[in-house]
């Protein structure tokens, strides 16, 4: 809402303005727009455009109405095609008061075309009309075709219906191989697919329908990358006979009533059916035949159904052609004819009551020839429209009785990237192409389309730049009256909304005395200006007046006729009215005013200007925008409320009063136009400072007016204008204080394409340092010098600064004096990368110094020292050496990763390296101290090689060397496991020794307890300390503590109570200290001890069980004869008893054995022996302790055999 108060002043000279006549005789009005009727007719406002929607998407078209809109006028009635839109599911038609509008809830390609909306009045039928266009929604698969349109059914039957369809417009990645067609029972929902293979015509019969039944169907177009969008689907389609009709007939009798009778009725005692009659074809393509015939006259009540036989021509023999499908229609469709052959059908009609006859064969009928797809337009040639649109013409082919309309595609000259016009074809040979850009070249390519395809395409029509037609201007408006003397006035008016594509080259004007019935020239030959005088009036008289524009296309209509001036002297004091009001710069909440001063001044010079303003297109309440006059006649209006539309004036005042206002501007909507640019302030590159500004659509008749403050023309010889690509700059010669100040730029053809810039002082300061740093350029540096040595000890000095051209140049100074590149130095110089570089093969002392880059590039030029002395040079020498050395040793196989040596967890000692570069002549060799290690581990795949120690010890210390060599070298790593480095290992192995220690443990023993430690491995580089209850404990009677490789242990002699507590082990590695602890206390020291006791009781037990301790071999040979004597010592406490056995039974007293028994032994003799006595001797010995039992083999053997080899000779002769 605007908030604007008007002055004291402006308030004090409101009274002038509205006087009809002073006392002067001066007629207070300036001029007039024509008036409004108290009842305004209404009208189209605001209007749809040209629009595209996705396919899918919703669509709203809206127009407005210059006023309400009775209830008598509500007759808006919209249109697609010339056929009208009614409300339905998808479409919704509202109007209200002072709009209406149409809505497409999901729009599909059969919805584009010209949507009209008509408006009904008294007067007449106003429309208005614009194009939708239907885009393709997106693919369904990477590639895939559109969607075919204009899927129509027909000839539907109990079981049958004839689809047709239109293809689409986008092939996608790959031709259109055909299309698959799909139904749908609405009971069911499912969508099922009627054609296993796919059909390439645009039409398909579809049987084996459900009589009673209601279905969709759609269709999808295949190609190489699959099956496509569908189509919108069809309406739903009642599958039912339809000559039902016929057979039913309605009879009225008396009092209004009827009676229906049907034909089943009357045929009631038909039992057999009559054949059919006239088969024939009514459908033949190159992929199937359709048939059709007529049902038997009379059918009778009973449901029929039908036989279809065929026979190939000549032959007499008939076959079943529906062997798979029941045919209740009088159609059917064959796929299955060979093609070239020739078939007759005939068909039998089948009741319950039996099979008829077959009916009288058809003529011969075969497949139809392949339909190919039509040839495409010619002659394509697109002419100039608007400024976003073309009108595309084409000549139709020859054979053009097949074709269904055409498809459009365009693309910008050069490009090739071509897009769809329409979507649904075009029936007429021209089209209007919207939505293109201004200014840009278009081709156009076009495609026919029939039910065999799309044609291939057109060729391209020649190029053609986007831009609005020229066409006579529209009419002027508000002429005003701007100075009368009594015998001449002077009048202006408003420039034509529209000039039509060209400049206007002049005006005409037309008079006629009030009352009068014929208009008459005032001027012959065309004025420049919008003011002119018209001389030999007659004073008191009342004149209108009309102007007309003129351009290269003629003279445009006349503009409305002004009001009726009175031709009378002005002699009144205040000034007259300001003229040719007109904006600029209209943005976001602002716009500039401009304005004429008034060609009458009054009494006294005019002072200044007063403005008002009105909110609305037509609202009469003005409001006062400044409180003071202002001295400028043009003025920058701000605060006003972004998209609002504002009319405003303008008054003049002087010493007198306020003169006359002027006539209100056209409404302006205050927002920023799409693509508005401002002007630019810079410095090119000659380092000219200049304003820049561009503005699009224009053409070459388009001049840009450049001033300062809006009037004051520019001094050339200050500033020059000149039109670039797209937009005009104004350089400035030299400028100073003098050239500060507002300079302003607009396009002759469109003001409202104007630009204003404020060229201040710091401004000047800003772009003069600028100009400075153009003119005077230094080359920017972007790296400075830098050093770097290559894996080959190459030594590359480089700089880079920014691209340079081609016309660069570099000196090169060392030490004071120019260099050129050698095979030892060589120098680079990549212009365009503004690389410089030094690259030294091998970098010597006669290298050091200083180096400058003096660049050059046209004006600018800079220099770069490097001084590559003392440290900085002696550091890099010394690194170029040592990676040229490296670098050799790396021609043959060399180690990648030198000898080294972990601890793993297991406690084990890994030498590892690996190599690189081998081959399979390579081979790698280890050593230690000198001695050739055979145990090392080498993986040539991955050039790994390792050495595992499993248990450190001293004697693993020593100098490893592994020598990896072949015909092209050989590298040498070393590795000195001695001295501090061997201590470091043991660290390291101490520390994965304690590491891997697991919990503390107590063991029960004879002796006492055990608790110990389990390790990976144990090394006494491990220093371990045992702590009773946090205080070690010393070495005494009772404890004893011990290590093994893999054990640490500590153990208590004749255990107590009084040993229950904490204990705790202490590991240190030499660096950390790891622990571990046990609790023995409880239950677990109760167990503890009585496990013990029970081990010591079993090893007194064990000590004084009675034994055989020595003197019994395994295996006795004696010679038969002789007598064998076997002694065996025993121990146990008490002394053990003696048994000996024979073959495990005990020896009784007998001649042949003697037995001798003391203390500690026991004697068996046995004499004489002879074969009977082998066998199996033992001697069993036992006390209260237990016992034991010895076995000894005794082998006899004759005089002259040898004795067992396993067996000790034994034997004497008594």
């Amino acid at each position: 809402m605007m908030h604007f108060k008007a002055s004291p002043r402006h308030r004090r000279f409101a009274r002038f303005r509205r006087v009809v006549k002073t006392r002067h005789g001066a007629a207070a009005a300036a001029g007039s727009e024509r008036s409004q009727t108290a009842a305004l007719k209404p009208q189209f406002g605001d209007t749809f455009p040209p629009t595209w929607v996705t396919e899918g998407d919703s669509l709203t078209l809206r127009c407005t109405f210059t006023s309400a809109l009775r209830r008598d006028q509500h007759d808006v009635a919209w249109f697609r095609d010339g056929a009208q839109l009614h409300p339905s599911t998808n479409v919704d038609v509202e109007t209200a008061d002072g709009e209406a509008s149409v809505t497409l809830r999901a729009a599909s390609k059969e919805h584009e075309g010209v949507y009209a909306a008509r408006l009904r009045t008294r007067d007449g039928v106003h429309e208005r009309s614009a194009f939708v266009y239907v885009e393709d929604a997106s693919a369904v698969v990477v590639g895939g075709p559109a969607s075919p349109l204009a899927l129509q059914v027909s000839d539907v039957n109990k079981d049958y219906v004839f689809l047709t369809w239109q293809p689409p417009s986008a092939d996608g990645a790959s031709p259109v191989e055909g299309y698959y067609v799909e139904r749908r029972d609405l009971r069911r929902g499912e969508w099922l697919r009627c054609n296993e293979r796919v059909q390439k015509m645009c039409q398909y019969p579809v049987s084996g329908l459900q009589e009673g039944a209601v279905y969709q169907f759609r269709v999808r177009a295949v190609n190489g990358a699959g099956a496509g969008r569908p189509s919108k689907a069809t309406g739903p389609v009642l599958a039912a006979d339809p000559l039902q009709h016929t057979r039913t007939t309605v009879v009225k009798v008396d009092r209004g009533r009827t009676v229906t009778i049907t034909k089943d009725q009357l045929e009631g005692q038909v039992k057999a059916p009559s054949p059919p009659s006239h088969v024939r074809a009514c459908q033949v393509s190159d992929t199937c035949v359709v048939l059709s015939w007529t049902e038997p006259e009379p059918r009778g009540r009973e449901p029929l159904t039908f036989h279809v036989e065929r026979s190939e021509a000549g032959k007499s023999s008939w076959e079943l052609a529906n062997l798979d499908a029941e045919v209740n229609s009088p159609r059917f469709p064959v796929f299955d004819l060979a093609t070239g052959k020739q078939h007759r059908f005939r068909v039998r009609s089948i009741n319950k009551y039996g099979v008829s006859d077959p009916s009288e064969p058809c003529a011969p009928i075969s497949l139809g020839k392949p339909q190919a797809a039509p040839a495409p337009p010619h002659s394509a040639v697109a002419v100039r429209d608007t400024h976003t649109s073309v009108l595309l013409q084409w000549q139709e082919p020859k054979e053009k009785e097949d074709i269904l309309g055409y498809y459009l595609y365009y693309s910008e000259r050069g490009h090739q990237d071509w897009k769809t016009v329409n979507n649904k074809p075009v029936n007429k040979t021209r089209f209007t192409v919207h939505g293109l850009k201004n200014r840009k070249e278009y081709v156009f390519r076009l495609k026919s389309v029939s039910r065999a395809g799309n044609s291939c395409y057109s060729d391209e029509s020649p190029p053609i730049l986007v831009k609005s037609a020229i066409s006579v201007p529209s009419a002027p408006s508000a002429i005003a009256l701007l100075l009368c003397t009594g015998s001449e006035m002077v009048l202006g008016w408003r420039a034509p909304a529209c000039n039509g594509g060209g400049p206007v080259r002049g005006y005409y004007l037309d008079q006629m005395e009030k009352g009068g019935s014929a208009w008459r020239e005032v001027n012959v030959k065309p004025s420049k200006e919008r003011l002119f005088e018209v001389c030999n009036l007659t004073s008191g008289h009342l004149y209108q007046f009309r102007a007309l524009a003129a351009n290269m296309a003629g003279v445009g209509e006349p503009s409305e006729a002004s009001e009726a001036f009175l031709c009378e002297k002005w002699t009144m004091p205040e000034p007259g009215c300001p003229h040719d009001v007109q904006f600029r710069e209209v943005g976001n909440g602002c716009l500039v005013l401009l304005w004429a001063a008034p060609l009458y001044e009054g009494r006294s010079p005019v002072t200044g200007y007063f403005l008002e303003i009105s909110q609305g297109d037509r609202s009469d309440d003005w409001i006062a925008l400044n409180e003071g006059p202002i001295g400028d006649t043009h003025y920058k209006v701000s605060g006003l409320q972004t998209g609002q539309t504002y009319r405003l004036r303008v008054l003049a005042v002087n010493e007198a009063g306020v003169g006359r206002a002027s006539l209100p501007t056209e409404p302006v909507t205050v927002e920023s136009r799409p693509g508005a640019k401002n002007i630019e302030i810079g410095v090119d590159n000659d380092g000219f400072i200049f304003l820049a500004y561009e503005a699009d659509e224009t053409d070459d008749e388009s001049k840009f007016l450049w001033n300062k403050s809006y009037t004051e023309p520019i001094d050339a010889t200050r500033a020059q204008a000149e039109i670039k690509k797209d937009g005009s700059v104004l350089t400035f010669t030299d400028p100073s204080q003098e050239d500060l100040g507002l300079y302003t730029v607009e396009v002759s053809d469109s003001p409202n394409r104007s630009s204003s810039y404020d060229f201040t002082a710091e401004d000047l300061e800003r772009l003069k340092e600028l100009s400075w740093q153009v003119r005077n350029p230094v080359i920017a540096l972007q790296s400075g010098w830098q050093v770097d040595v290559s894996d080959q000890g190459d030594v590359r000095l480089w700089l880079q600064t920014e691209s340079l051209s081609d016309a660069a140049e570099l000196r090169l100074i060392f030490n004071d004096r120019e260099v050129s590149g050698t095979p030892h130095r060589k120098i680079s110089f990549d212009k365009a990368k503004g690389l410089v570089e030094i690259v030294f093969d091998q970098l010597s002392r006669q290298d050091q110094g200083s180096y400058t880059a003096q660049l050059k590039d046209g004006r600018a030029k800079n220099q770069f020292t490097l001084v590559f002395v003392d440290q900085a040079f002696r550091q890099t020498l010394a690194l170029a050496d040592k990676k040229r050395r490296d670098h050799q040793r790396k021609a043959g196989p060399y180690f990648q990763e030198y000898l080294s040596w972990t601890v793993n967890e297991d406690c084990e000692v890994i030498l590892k390296c690996k190599v690189t570069n081998t081959n399979k002549d390579t081979s790698l060799k280890w050593s230690k101290d000198g001695a050739a290690v055979s145990r090392h581990v080498y993986d040539q795949s991955s050039g790994v090689s390792t050495l595992t120690i499993p248990q450190v010890t001293e004697k693993d210390a020593g100098s490893f060397r592994a020598a990896v060599s072949d015909g092209r070298g050989e590298d040498v790593s070393t590795l000195e496991l001695l001295d501090g480095e061997y201590d470091e290992l043991l660290q390291q192995l101490g520390k994965q020794s304690a590491l891997s220690a697991g919990p503390l443990k107590v063991q029960s023993t004879a002796v006492g307890l055990l608790l110990y430690c389990s390790l990976k491995y144990y090394m006494s580089s491990l220093k371990t300390r045992w702590l009773f209850k946090e205080k070690r404990i010393d070495q005494e009677t009772r404890t004893k503590s011990g290590s093994g490789t893999e054990k640490v242990w500590i153990e208590i002699c004749n255990p107590t109570d009084n040993d229950k507590g904490k204990y705790t082990l202490q590991m240190f590695d030499g660096k950390e200290t790891r622990e571990r602890y046990l609790d023995l206390s409880g239950q677990a020291l109760a167990d503890a001890l009585l496990e013990h006791r029970r081990l010591k009781l079993e090893a007194v037990a064990e000590k004084n069980r009675a034994k055989v301790t020595k003197g019994l071999p395994d295996v006795v040979a004696i010679m038969e004869g002789k007598s064998l004597c076997l002694t065996c010592f025993v121990d146990g406490e008490p002394a053990p008893e003696v048994t000996w056995l024979r073959n495990d039974k005990e020896i009784a007293k007998h001649a042949q054995f003697d037995i001798t028994k003391e203390p500690r032994c026991s004697t068996i003799t046995i004499n004489n022996v002879n074969m009977a006595d082998s066998g199996k001797y033992s001697v069993f010995v036992h006390n209260q302790h237990g016992s034991e039992t010895v076995d000894v083999t005794v082998s006899v053997y004759e005089h002259g055999e040898e004795p067992p080899a396993c067996a000790v000779e034994m034997g004497f002769y008594a």
